[in-house]
């Protein structure tokens, strides 16, 4: 099992900044990518960033050059730097763990969510 404790978020106005910060506990050693999720009220959830152990970064096309997404393996942490933000990346903010677990040949994965944290872009 793993935990995850987001912190940040809040209000800003449109294209200002805001730092989301989430850390992981539990079994974090089978961790092979953390990132971001997110869901504005009447959508679907949505991947906002992901990166791996090795430091691949994926991007929805929605935040490309204006989010960064960065990890710190040593803490089992995530961080999501969010510039110029807009109305449209108002949403639940989630962080997101993804685990393999290796057990008689087989690998099982799992997902994993935090609670979320509100991020309102508004003026």
């Amino acid at each position: 099992q793993v935990h995850l404790v987001e912190s940040g978020g809040g209000l800003v106005q449109p294209g200002g900044t805001l730092s989301l910060s989430c850390n992981a506990s539990g079994d974090t050693f089978n961790i092979d990518v953390m990132g971001w999720y997110r869901q504005a009220p009447g959508k679907e959830r949505e991947m906002v960033a992901t990166v791996t152990n090795g430091g691949m970064k994926n991007y929805a096309q929605s935040v490309k050059g204006r989010f960064a997404v960065s990890r710190d393996t040593a803490k089992s942490a995530v961080y999501l730097q969010m510039n110029d933000l807009k109305p449209e990346d108002t949403a639940v903010y989630s962080c997101y763990a993804h685990s393999v677990v290796l057990s008689w040949g087989a690998q099982f994965p799992y997902d994993y969510w935090g609670q979320g944290t509100q991020v309102t872009v508004s003026s």
